[in-house]
């Protein structure tokens, strides 16, 4: 039975997430999102199932950051979260009382609209995830009043839910992966995503557009592009793409080798089945057998057979 670590502490949204990637899995909670990749690399735990991306919010730093800079680690699977928040507080609380909210920043963000309306006069706090905000509301003198966390860690830590679903959007989805020490990929399925880390040999005019055309000339699709800062100084800064594909395929394979010849460092984070199982469209000319035409037509002009 594989162990895997993940954003603790119990009743947190990526224990959700890790119960349906590995349902028989045992849980191990960290607490934060580079200790749950840390456990992964050090071999404490066979992998760890942490957030990537919100519908919302975009990418989440610290888990962009870690993967691009840390011992390698390649994804193997993702799983779409609808998240939903609850206002949660102790037993007997009225929510005309509440003064000080707890919760992990993304979710204050997600929900700013419901503590605007509803809770004008309250202060909120940032804590490092939506569970160990349940978790410290809980404790008997706790400094705060209520939670913002999912019904789940309301459940676990014994708080009321004064108000559920009180997030701005009813849609949003939090994208979590799982992740594992470098190993054999997972086999291609027809809908899959690769994921990559790029940095620029250079700043120049038009390096940008270098890395996006060995994209778009072999027909294949991103998904997500960001950057995030280098640290070495303002205007420096790599890129994370995701797009279409699983690296097998002859367009992805070579799209990754141009980048490879362009760029200063290219770190492949993995091939894995998408969690929407979208097939892409592929462009005409970039299927793998018209790759291998190609290269089979290229190999008999430079014999003579023209």
């Amino acid at each position: 039975m594989p162990k895997l670590a993940y954003l603790g502490p119990e009743g947190t949204f990526a224990e959700e997430a890790l119960r349906i990637l590995a349902p028989d899995a045992e849980r191990l909670p960290s607490a934060n999102v580079s200790a749950a990749l840390d456990a992964a690399r050090r071999g404490e735990a066979d992998g760890a199932v942490v957030p990537l991306e919100n519908s919302l919010e975009g990418g989440i730093a610290t888990t962009l950051d870690e993967l691009a800079w840390g011992e390698p680690l390649l994804i193997t699977a993702e799983v779409l979260l609808p998240v939903e928040f609850s206002l949660l507080a102790r037993p007997g609380t009225e929510i005309g009382n509440i003064k000080r909210i707890f919760s992990h920043p993304a979710a204050l963000t997600q929900c700013r609209g419901f503590v605007a309306r509803e809770l004008p006069d309250a202060v909120t706090i940032a804590a490092p995830s939506t569970a160990g905000a349940a978790q410290e509301v809980a404790l008997p003198g706790s400094p705060y009043d209520a939670a913002i966390a999912a019904r789940i860690a309301g459940e676990h830590y014994g708080l009321v839910e004064l108000a559920s679903g009180i997030g701005d959007r009813s849609d949003t989805v939090t994208r979590f992966v799982h992740v594992t020490r470098p190993a054999p990929l997972p086999e291609p399925t027809g809908a899959d995503r690769t994921s990559l880390v790029v940095f620029l040999s250079d700043d120049h005019p038009g390096a940008l557009l270098e890395m996006l055309t060995e994209f778009a000339v072999r027909g294949v699709n991103l998904t997500r592009i960001e950057s995030r800062p280098t640290g070495d100084g303002i205007g420096r800064y790599f890129f994370h793409f995701d797009f279409e594909g699983h690296v097998a395929d002859a367009r992805v394979g070579e799209a990754i080798s141009g980048l490879h010849r362009v760029c200063a460092d290219v770190r492949f984070l993995g091939s894995y089945p998408r969690a929407d199982r979208l097939s892409p469209q592929i462009k005409r000319g970039t299927a793998d057998a018209d790759f291998a035409e190609a290269a089979g037509w290229l190999a008999r002009i430079r014999t003579g057979q023209v």
